[in-house]
């Protein structure tokens, strides 16, 4: 759904860029308190180490499942859009970052998604994918059992309506600012229509990688903090008066030590990789729902080049290589690894920012008591 140079006009674009902008200042402001563990249960800082890495992750693992497109109907495909996935994975305001990232490196470094079109995307295939899916997904996380099972089908019912409110959302920005003169309830009905069915794909993906993660390491899925309850340490009813009052057993035992989650960071980088690498060589060739869609109601009468269609990845392939595996696999290695490092870096100033305010915030403290 990567929405090219040309088919929104200046006003719009512009408009969508300041909501954009927006949206991503906020997220910061957002994802500091989720990358710090704040809001669930832990201390601000706790664990915070190992997020910023895992959020990287999360993104260049979108970037790599993004490159599958995969059949939907005849002569269409789709691919995954991500914001349900991320926002459950790492909470919703990280989750419009790894987003954003991710088409941020999809549009300088592939062509893909025109850079004046960038607000438009990150507000359509960041902001409006994530809000719905974590808004549905937290609905129905209350009324399901407290069950791992639950949050896997309520990531799928999450992921599944966030496409098409990306496709409505879509259309209600062309209605604004739409470059070509077509009528707006073709567009509609028309993006509504496949991105239904690029949304059961989506629900796919989303549950199998939720639920694969969920499997092993519960803790590190943000949308099932607070799933398990904590454990109680009860005293005999034959104790003395007073004596029966529930301990918490985090407070009559010392913590369990840490689990490294370098094993799941390998295991997603490897994953990424050969999506990347190697399985995007057999995904559809067909054009996904948007580029359908423009073509066959002529929204794409007035689209512009790229303004990097000469890079040398672009189109997700390295140029002279003949090779069209080898080139369309090095392509999607270099963004992985390109969105991993970046992403990677982004969460880990945004961390460190985080975890600087209690400290500046503790120095005047501090100082009165060494003067008294």
């Amino acid at each position: 759904m990567h929405v090219p140079d040309g088919f929104i006009n200046a006003p719009v674009s512009v408009a969508t860029g300041a909501v954009a902008a927006a949206a991503v200042a906020v997220s910061l402001r957002g994802a500091r308190r989720e990358l710090a563990g704040a809001g669930a249960g832990q201390g601000v800082g706790a664990g915070a180490e190992r997020t910023a890495p895992l959020a990287g992750l999360v993104a260049a693992f979108i970037f790599a499942v993004q490159m599958l497109n995969f059949p939907v109907a005849a002569g269409t495909s789709g691919h995954l859009l991500g914001g349900a996935l991320a926002a459950i994975l790492v909470g919703p305001y990280t989750g419009v970052l790894c987003v954003s990232v991710v088409l941020l490196m999809q549009g300088v470094l592939f062509a893909d998604g025109g850079l004046t079109a960038l607000g438009v995307n990150i507000t359509d295939m960041a902001i409006v994918t994530t809000v719905v899916a974590y808004a549905v997904f937290r609905l129905l996380v209350k009324v399901l059992p407290r069950r791992r099972s639950s949050v896997t089908a309520a990531s799928f019912v999450a992921a599944l309506v966030s496409v098409p409110a990306a496709a409505i959302a879509f259309t209600g920005i062309y209605a604004l600012g739409g470059t070509a003169e077509v009528p707006i309830g073709k567009v509609f009905a028309a993006m509504v229509g496949v991105h239904v069915l690029i949304g059961i794909g989506e629900a796919v993906i989303t549950a199998l990688t939720v639920g694969a993660v969920i499997a092993v390491r519960p803790d590190l899925v943000y949308g099932a903090r607070g799933l398990a309850r904590p454990l109680e340490l009860r005293t005999s009813p034959l104790a003395p008066e007073g004596a029966g009052t529930p301990v918490p057993a985090a407070a009559a035992a010392p913590a369990a030590p840490r689990r490294s989650v370098r094993p799941v960071w390998l295991a997603g980088v490897a994953a990424a990789l050969v999506c990347a690498g190697g399985l995007s060589y057999y995904a559809s060739a067909s054009p996904d729902g948007l580029e359908k869609v423009a073509h066959d109601q002529g929204i794409d009468a007035k689209t512009r080049d790229h303004a990097t269609k000469d890079s040398p990845l672009a189109d997700y392939s390295v140029k002279d290589i003949a090779d069209p595996r080898l080139a369309g696999g090095l392509a999607g290695v270099i963004g992985v690894g390109a969105t991993l490092a970046v992403g990677t870096g982004v969460f880990v100033v945004v961390r460190r920012r985080r975890n600087a305010v209690p400290a500046r915030n503790a120095g005047p403290a501090a100082e009165g008591t060494g003067n008294a």
